[in-house]
């Protein structure tokens, strides 16, 4: 998920910024009131959630479809059964809904060309800062989760016109992750996106690909319909997985966390997958 960043950092490597960019491309004075935020971070960035898509959505493929376990098709976490779709239908309607990535693209373009963002953030200097990559995952998902539980909570009417036609996916697939709303990202997903930004203030340009990438692809796979081998350990750490996930869609009031599960176990609203199963879930998701 943080290839791109990695390999424009690599230093003493042919892909370092420096060999591959002149510097007028990503140089930026932001005291000097003429200069521009120059529009390569944002495509590197844009680049960077789309090289994570290009590995996650064949390796999803494979998985599927038993390829990487012997021909053994993994657990569906609901009892039910996955829901049959056409895997070609499901990437084409993940990719083209408007409150997914268009809208997403959009925020990253005004935000980044608009000079919005914190200084730091237009800075090619160093390398990926892992510590600020958490805590911009952390502080997100918070903020994510604040929110979500005010659109459930706040107005029918506001739940109704945002958050609800997202919970129309009972059973979610991979591919339901943005299919929602666009009232729906604005308040769960893009303004806690530029609070976080505003609150983390000291990431540069390789610290933010890493983060968005990371961030949006993760939103993607606890959507999956089916388990993963790392479920298990994710659970134990308190990350977010797609049976955790899956709780939300099926109960709708609990585990209104995505990346993380810490915040609906301090807010008391965590439920673990297990408390529903065999009826509802399989035992072992």
């Amino acid at each position: 998920m943080s290839t791109l960043p990695l390999l424009l950092t690599a230093e003493e490597s042919p892909t370092h910024f420096s060999n591959v960019f002149p510097e007028h491309w990503y140089s930026f004075d932001a005291s000097n009131g003429l200069d521009k935020p120059k529009p390569l971070g944002l495509i590197l960035g844009i680049l960077a959630v789309a090289i994570g898509h290009i590995f996650l959505v064949p390796i999803f493929y494979m998985y599927q479809k038993g390829y990487l376990s012997g021909g053994v098709k993994p657990l569906s976490i609901q009892t039910t059964g996955a829901r049959n779709y056409n895997f070609g239908e499901g990437l084409k309607s993940h990719l083209s809904q408007p409150e997914g990535f268009v809208l997403l693209s959009m925020y990253l373009t005004l935000t980044w060309s608009f000079n919005l963002m914190p200084e730091s953030y237009y800075s090619f200097d160093g390398s990926i800062q892992w510590s600020r990559v958490l805590l911009c995952l952390a502080t997100q998902d918070g903020l994510q989760y604040a929110m979500h539980r005010l659109e459930h909570r706040v107005s029918p009417e506001i739940y109704k016109k945002s958050h609800k036609p997202h919970h129309r996916f009972t059973n979610p697939r991979l591919f339901d992750a943005f299919n929602g709303s666009v009232a729906d990202t604005v308040l769960m997903i893009l303004l806690p996106l530029y609070c976080t930004a505003n609150l983390v203030r000291d990431c540069n340009v390789w610290t933010y690909m890493a983060f968005g990438s990371m961030y949006a692809n993760w939103l993607v796979l606890i959507h999956s319909e089916y388990t993963f081998p790392w479920d298990g350990i994710f659970r134990s750490l308190g990350l977010g997985t797609p049976g955790d996930h899956h709780v939300h869609h099926k109960v709708f009031k609990y585990n209104y966390g995505h990346l993380f599960m810490w915040f609906d176990q301090i807010g008391g609203t965590y439920r673990d997958p297990q408390n529903y199963a065999p009826k509802i879930f399989h035992v072992g998701v």
